[in-house]
């Protein structure tokens, strides 16, 4: 596992920092707390789906190469890789166009995933990845999409409070383990909180 680490390492160091190593690190945290509660989920291969995740995020990048060349080079049985591949293939969010979490394993890894999206550190992901890709912090004429493609959802370059009502408001109720769950209700609460104060401060009321 750890020569996995320092292989993906290397490449998320490219990223900008909403989707650094670090993030990789605290999704790996959000993991283990939710495997401690799920016993007959496989470990390892959560782990590695985690470390493996982003590599070819299409924020990033066209290509599976890099993640492809990665898991080919794991040092397990062909129905574990393609497990990976399936878990790895669940986890994005893709404007609600997500695929089904269709084990146990995918279901943690996403939870994972999600849990780094909301919270305080959900707030300053959004704004890091916002201000790297040269977006309002807000926009009064924007309306928030209750539906949208998978293309809609990537191409338009919506303001990051807008990002919080297309996404990641959403995601509290889209947690599926009861772990999951539990550790997305306050981080979902300071989330509210948050807006809440900045709508003041934009009104002149704080």
């Amino acid at each position: 596992m750890n020569e996995l680490k320092n292989k993906v390492r290397s490449i998320y160091e490219q990223f900008d920092a909403s989707h650094d190593f670090q993030h990789i690190k605290r999704v790996y945290q959000n993991a283990l707390a939710i495997l401690h509660t799920e016993p007959k989920a496989d470990a390892d291969v959560v782990k590695m789906a985690v470390l493996l995740h982003d590599v070819s995020d299409k924020k990033y990048t066209d290509s599976k190469e890099q993640e492809e060349q990665l898991i080919n080079e794991l040092k397990i049985s062909e129905a574990k890789k393609q497990h990976i591949r399936d878990c790895i293939a669940q986890v994005s969010f893709n404007g609600g166009n997500e695929l089904e979490a269709t084990s146990i394993e995918a279901k943690i890894v996403r939870d994972a995933d999600r849990l780094d999206a909301i919270g305080a550190i959900g707030i300053a992901r959004t704004f890091a990845y916002g201000g790297a890709k040269g977006r309002k912090l807000y926009d009064d004429t924007e309306e928030a999409r209750t539906t949208m493609s998978e293309e809609d959802y990537r191409s338009k370059n919506t303001s990051s409070v807008t990002h919080f009502y297309e996404k990641l408001l959403l995601l509290k109720d889209l947690m599926t383990t009861d772990k999951g769950k539990q550790m997305a209700n306050e981080r979902h609460q300071f989330m509210v909180c948050f807006l809440e104060q900045l709508q003041n401060e934009r009104d002149g009321k704080a």
